[in-house]
C-alpha cells in the first residue's frame, strides 16, 4: 500500500522498450500481489492447478518474465525479510482487511451471487509456498534473486545506488528508501478494469526519476520522507486531512515535520525511529548474475507439476531462449 505521494512526484509514459539494455530490481511481493489479485479466472477465483495449488503468480511471473528479457530488460527479484516492527500496526490491518473480504466472499456466495470476482481478488496470501514456487521458477529461468534482511522495497531501492538502474514497483515508498529511479505499472499495464465500477481504463508503463521529482518541488530527499510520513506511510498514520500537495506546503514553509507538526500540534508516534528507517534500512550488498535457462526445468515444473499448456510454455521458451543470451550479457558480465 505505502504512501501516496503521486500527486507532487513527475511522472513520464513509456514502454518497455523504452527501458531496454537496463537492469531493474523487483519488488517481488509488490508484484505478486498484484498477480494474485488480476491473474483471475472468469469467476474470480485464482488459478489453480488439478492439486487445488494456486497458480496466479507463476503465470503472471513466467510470462512478465519473459516480455521483459525479450524487451532486453535485465529483472532482479527481491523478496522480503523480515518485517520492521514498526510495520505491526500496518500488518495487523492488512490481515483484518483480509478477514473481513472472507466473510463478505463466504456471504456472497451463500446469497448464490454470481460474479464473485470482486470478493475473490481481495483475499490474497502470501503463502511460504508460493514465495518458494516463485523461486523455483527464476532458478529454473535463470534469473537471479535476493533475499533482503527486512522490507523489499528497500532493498531494492538501495541497489539502484549500487549496480542497477531502477526499481519496478508501484508503491512511492521506493522514493522515500532512495531509488534513484521506479518502473510501475510494469505487472498491470493494458486495459484494467476499475474496482467495483463497471468503467475500464488503459495503464501505461511509466517512469519517475527521484532527483527531477526533488528538483521540480524545490525540496531535498529528507523533506521528501517528511512529506511521506505526513501523508502516512506503511509505518506510521497520516495526519488527517494533509495530502501530498498540502504537505508539500507545509514543508517547505517549515523546513521540517517536527516544525509542521509543533506549528499544527499534532505528533507522530516514533518518528524519529520512521525517519531513520527510511534514510538508514537493513539492507546489504548483493553480486548477482544470471545462470543458465534451464527450458526442460521450466516445462516439467510449469506443464508436469502444474498442469500449464505445454504447448504455450514451449513457445514463450523459444522466445525466451531467442532473446536471453543476448539480453543477459555485457552488462552484467561485470557483476559476476
Amino acid at each position: 500500500m505505502g504512501t501516496d505521494i503521486s500527486d507532487i512526484v513527475v511522472s513520464h509514459d513509456t514502454s518497455l522498450k523504452d527501458q531496454a539494455n537496463q537492469i531493474f530490481s523487483i519488488d517481488t511481493y509488490n508484484i505478486l500481489y498484484q498477480l494474485l489479485s488480476n491473474v483471475r479466472q472468469f469467476d474470480g477465483m485464482p488459478l489453480m492447478d488439478s492439486h487445488g495449488n494456486v497458480t496466479s503468480h507463476l503465470y503472471g511471473i513466467f510470462y512478465r518474465t519473459v516480455n521483459l528479457i525479450e524487451n532486453k530488460i535485465k529483472p532482479v527479484y527481491v523478496f522480503d525479510g523480515k518485517p520492521s516492527p514498526l510495520k505491526n500496526r500496518t500488518l495487523s490491518e492488512r490481515q483484518l482487511m483480509k478477514e473481513k473480504a472472507k466473510v463478505e466472499l463466504e456471504e456472497a456466495i451463500e446469497r448464490g451471487e454470481e460474479n464473485l470476482r470482486q470478493y475473490y481478488s481481495r483475499v490474497n496470501y502470501i503463502t511460504p509456498q508460493i514465495v518458494d514456487d516463485t523461486k523455483k521458477l527464476l532458478d529454473y529461468m535463470g534469473i537471479p534473486y535476493v533475499d533482503a534482511p527486512s522490507e523489499g522495497e528497500a532493498q531494492a531501492s538501495y541497489m539502484t545506488k549500487k549496480n542497477v538502474d531502477g526499481v519496478i514497483s508501484q508503491d512511492y515508498d521506493c522514493l522515500l528508501f532512495g531509488a534513484k529511479k521506479i518502473l510501475r505499472n510494469f505487472a498491470i499495464y493494458g486495459r484494467r478494469k476499475v474496482p467495483r465500477k463497471n468503467v475500464y481504463r488503459t495503464i501505461y508503463p511509466e517512469y519517475i526519476l527521484l532527483d527531477e521529482t526533488l528538483t521540480v518541488n524545490q525540496i531535498n530527499h529528507d523533506q521528501l520522507i517528511d512529506i511521506g510520513i505526513l501523508v502516512g506511510t506503511d509505518f506510521n498514520e497520516g495526519i488527517k486531512g494533509i495530502g501530498a500537495k498540502k504537505a508539500l506546503v507545509l514543508i517547505k514553509k517549515e523546513g521540517n515535520i517536527k516544525n509542521v507538526l509543533k506549528r499544527l500540534g499534532k505528533e507522530i508516534e516514533n518518528l524519529d525511529e520512521i525517519e531513520d528507517f527510511f534514510r538508514n534500512p537493513p539492507v546489504i550488498d548483493v553480486d548477482f548474475k544470471f545462470g543458465q535457462l534451464d527450458a526442460d526445468g521450466v516445462e516439467r515444473f510449469l506443464c508436469d507439476e502444474h498442469d500449464f499448456s505445454r504447448d504455450r510454455i514451449r513457445d514463450h521458451l523459444e522466445t525466451l531462449k531467442k532473446n536471453y543470451q543476448a539480453s543477459t550479457q555485457s552488462k552484467l558480465d561485470s557483476f559476476d
